[in-house]
């Protein structure tokens, strides 16, 4: 080997080596399990496994490469799963919770793939009722606050100019010759100042279909929206069959808006929220009002106190929410907590907390949660 020949490949490994420093791959996870009371499901009360509800289950990659210039390439990959039986969530996704790859420089984060939307990346932090347990989301999920994604998406969020974060991102049908139903689009942004932070989003679904398709029966207790019937009742059993169990509720359009903000008093914080959204379909419209309110109290280093209260309204029809919980932390990585949510809707719905079990043949439904946390 000559010389030269020697010195191209000194270079090419030092080169490669460079290049290898500057990368870095994370593997982590979460992995959440406890023991829940349920006092009605279907018309009997019952005693559950559950897991991934203080926060979904999940092991995840993400990565970065200095790209020279302030430039850097980011990817992530993040499945989600059920601890009880070890099977995939999110349609069973292999990595349904989270999968994008993009660029990062001084301005901010461009990515594309299955990413989630504006209602949970900023609109969420502020749903304090599912602080608590998990289950203590808003009403049927319609504001996309417990976590849901856009697939085929490219997504842009700015870094932070002096405490404002702004986003937007579009969502593509992929359907040749239908270039709206399918589609969707979000928009955010929050901004922290000091001890107070605000955050909002605008996000709209066109036609939602697969993992964003509605069972209004399952999701909220009602056996009409829209002018349509969604489930029916034997009147000799009082038995209910969803007509949307399988085949989803079609609607043109679901529209959300939601806004949220939070004052830290020492251990005390304040937080507050509302969401409208928006249903089109059959000739009409129907909008869910969100409205919620709670407080988190950092009473030790590891023990956190949590209540949150809810009210909801929805083509005549009211809920009331309640949750209380207690995060005690055992070390860093690992926490046990216990918590209540009780529901109560008015006369006529089955309720259903959170869109967490199937509906109650009654007016109220109250789940009550013993769990653990390991984060990884």
């Amino acid at each position: 080997m000559n010389k030269k020949t020697m010195a191209v490949g000194v270079f090419c490994a030092f080169a490669s080596a460079q290049v290898f420093a500057q990368s870095s791959v994370t593997l982590y996870g979460i992995i959440d399990a406890g023991l829940t009371y349920v006092s009605n499901i279907g018309g009997a009360h019952a005693y559950l496994f559950d897991d991934g509800v203080s926060y979904g289950n999940r092991v995840g990659f993400m990565g970065t490469e200095d790209l020279g210039g302030g430039n850097k390439a980011v990817f992530k990959l993040e499945n989600g799963f059920r601890l009880g039986n070890g099977r995939l969530n999110q349609g069973g996704a292999l990595f349904g919770r989270q999968a994008y790859v993009g660029l990062a420089n001084d301005w901010g984060t461009l990515t594309l793939g299955n990413q989630y939307d504006f209602a949970f990346d900023f609109t969420a932090a502020n749903n304090v009722s599912a602080f608590g347990s998990g289950y203590g989301v808003h009403l049927g999920d319609f504001d996309r606050q417990s976590g849901d994604r856009l697939s085929n998406s490219i997504k842009f969020v700015s870094n932070s100019f002096h405490g404002l974060v702004v986003g937007g991102m579009y969502s593509f049908s992929n359907t040749a010759g239908d270039f709206r139903d399918g589609s969707s689009w979000s928009v955010g942004s929050t901004y922290n100042l000091g001890n107070f932070s605000v955050a909002g989003n605008y996000t709209r679904l066109n036609s939602p279909t697969g993992l964003a398709g509605l069972d209004p029966y399952a999701q909220i207790g009602v056996t009409s929206m829209l002018g349509q019937t969604v489930a029916t009742v034997n009147p000799a059993t009082g038995a209910v069959i969803d007509s949307y169990s399988s085949t989803p509720f079609k609607v043109d359009s679901q529209s959300i808006f939601g806004i949220g903000a939070n004052y830290v008093f020492g251990k005390l914080t304040v937080n507050g929220d509302f969401s409208n959204t928006t249903f089109k379909g059959y000739g009409q419209s129907s909008t869910m009002r969100v409205y919620e309110t709670g407080v988190q109290y950092q009473a030790t280093t590891p023990l956190s106190l949590i209540a949150g209260y809810q009210y909801t309204t929805f083509e005549g029809h009211h809920w009331h929410e309640v949750a209380l919980g207690t995060h005690y932390l055992l070390s860093k990585n690992t926490d046990v907590y216990a918590a209540v949510d009780w529901m109560r809707a008015s006369e006529g719905v089955d309720a259903v907390i959170g869109y967490s079990f199937t509906p109650s043949l009654s007016r109220n439904q109250t789940a009550a949660r013993l769990g653990m946390r390991h984060n990884f």
